[in-house]
Formats: C-alpha cells, sequence, structure tokens
C-alpha cells in the first residue's frame, strides 16, 4: 500500500515512521511544505520519495493530510478532487467541524475519513519526528457514518498500526473536547509563560528556580506559535467557553487566598484532586 504524506513535520515524519517500519505501508511518498523541509525529510529518512502533491495523489492508495489547519479544507477538496479511484483520504487536524462541515455534500466525501490523534510534543518540523509518538494514545475518528465502510476499516487499520486506541464521536462533540482537555492546556501554558517572562526579569532565577512542576507546566509554551494560533482560531467558540469557566475558577481560587479563606482553599484542590481517578 503506497501511503502519501501532506506535510512531513512532528505529526506526518512521525506517522511515516511507524507506517513504514511496522508494515501498513509499502512506500511512503512526502510532500514537503518548504524546500527546506522537503530535503531534511529524506535526509532524515521519513520517505523513501519526496514529490509534488500531484504526482503523490496519483499513485497514493491512502492520503494523510498533516499541514496546518488553517489549509486543511482547500487541501482537502483539492486531495478529493484528484485521488485516483478507491483511494481513502484522512486528516490528522486538531480541529473537525470546519473539515466536516466544507465538504458535506462534496464529491468523494466518503473517502474522507475525518480524524485526530490525540498526541504531539512542543517540538515541531522533520526533526521533531520519532518512532513511537503515537503508541498508547487516543485518536478519534469523527462522523464515521459519512464516510464509506472500507475507509474507514482502512483508517482504523493506520491508527491500530501506530498503536493507537480509537474513540468514535460527532465532529462539533469533538472539538468541544479538544477545548477542554487539549487547547485550554495549551493557553495556560503560554500565558504562564508570557507571565514569568513579564515579572521575572532574571533569566538566571528562572533557571535555576524552576523546579519540575514549573517546568512540565510551561512546557507547551515552547509549541508552535502560528500553529497553534490557527487552531485556537478555528475553535474560537468552544474555547472561548473553556476560558470563561477557567478564568472563574482561577478568580475563584485568587479570592479565597485573599480572604485567607484557606480552608475552602484545601477544599477546592481536594475537589480537584479527584482527577487521580482518570488520570493515574
Amino acid at each position: 500500500m503506497k501511503v502519501a504524506i501532506l506535510g512531513m513535520g512532528l505529526i506526518g515524519g512521525s506517522a511515516a515512521l511507524d507506517l513504514k517500519g511496522r508494515g501498513f505501508a509499502s512506500e511512503i511518498i512526502g510532500v514537503g511544505r518548504s524546500v527546506a523541509n522537503t530535503a531534511k525529510a529524506l535526509e532524515l529518512g521519513l520517505a523513501d520519495r519526496m514529490v509534488s502533491k500531484e504526482e503523490a495523489l496519483k499513485d497514493a492508495d491512502v492520503v494523510i493530510l498533516a499541514v496546518p489547519v488553517n489549509i486543511l479544507v482547500d487541501e482537502l477538496k483539492y486531495t478529493l478532487d484528484h485521488i485516483k479511484p478507491g483511494a481513502v483520504v484522512t486528516d490528522m487536524g486538531s480541529t473537525k467541524s470546519k473539515m466536516v462541515e466544507a465538504v458535506a455534500d462534496y464529491p468523494n466525501r466518503g473517502r474522507y475519513v475525518a480524524s485526530h490523534p490525540m498526541a504531539g510534543t512542543e517540538f515541531s518540523g522533520p526533526t521533531a519526528a520519532f518512532s513511537g509518538l503515537f503508541d498508547g494514545k487516543v485518536s478519534i475518528i469523527c462522523d464515521k457514518g459519512a464516510s464509506d465502510v472500507d475507509a474507514v476499516a482502512t483508517v482504523e487499520r493506520l491508527y491500530k498500526t501506530l498503536g493507537m486506541k480509537i474513540l468514535y464521536m460527532d465532529a462539533r462533540s469533538h472539538d468541544l473536547h479538544a477545548a477542554y482537555v487539549s487547547h485550554v492546556s495549551h493557553i495556560t501554558s503560554f500565558v504562564l509563560g508570557a507571565t514569568v517572562l513579564e515579572k521575572e526579569k532574571s533569566e538566571k532565577a528562572i533557571l535555576s528556580m524552576a523546579g519540575g512542576g514549573f517546568e512540565s507546566t510551561v512546557r507547551l509554551a515552547k509549541s508552535s506559535p502560528e500553529m497553534w494560533s490557527q487552531i485556537f482560531e478555528q475553535n474560537a467558540e468552544n474555547i472561548i467557553e473553556v476560558l470563561d469557566t477557567y478564568i472563574s475558577k482561577m478568580t475563584d481560587f485568587r479570592d479565597k487566598i485573599r480572604d485567607k479563606d484557606f480552608e475552602s482553599l484545601r477544599n477546592f484542590m481536594a475537589e480537584a484532586n479527584e482527577i487521580k481517578r482518570i488520570l493515574k
């Protein structure tokens, strides 16, 4: 099976390594987003060959779109227009509603399976790709009923090859849950990083006093602003809802400290501790 991957960064490159290494793909056909990324992907052995988008779509049995969300819709439409008969298309974007709405009545819609592998790091580009990124993580397949049965089966096998568990939900529910579970974590990290940089002018103090707690909390602030600003734009309505709740909780926390109501503060944190039942 020939697999074309448009976008050979962290996500696309990591998928390429394991789909080829674990026998799902007989050949990985890569499409880079820049001359530099194309050369680096070849140098790192992420793809068997790097070609134009047109050539990749002509040959591929499976097409994976691993490009920024602000161009995903256009890339999806172009891909559905140019795949060979019977080919399967999926994407790995962090938002889904705009994707499925844009192609709801589109020719070849059944060949598209909307998906989101919940995996990543704070790094980006071909050099960030590594084998095992997806192992043990969850992938969401959205609006399964709108896709052809064989296309869904192929994408399910793809994610199982990557070592992922698969969940199913509609696109709108996905975007809401992603805002709460994934997107707000990045927002919190960006804001904390900005707060520390504004108030703590001593880089030496930041480096020497930043323990594991701070480092793990602010790690995501190293993520790509270009990529995440696009995700926030795509999922703005849900993110506003999440932020309103988050700010309300943060204000309540501050007020308990200001009012020296430390018993209530302890109870607040004890309730938050219940997350241990879910995340072990």
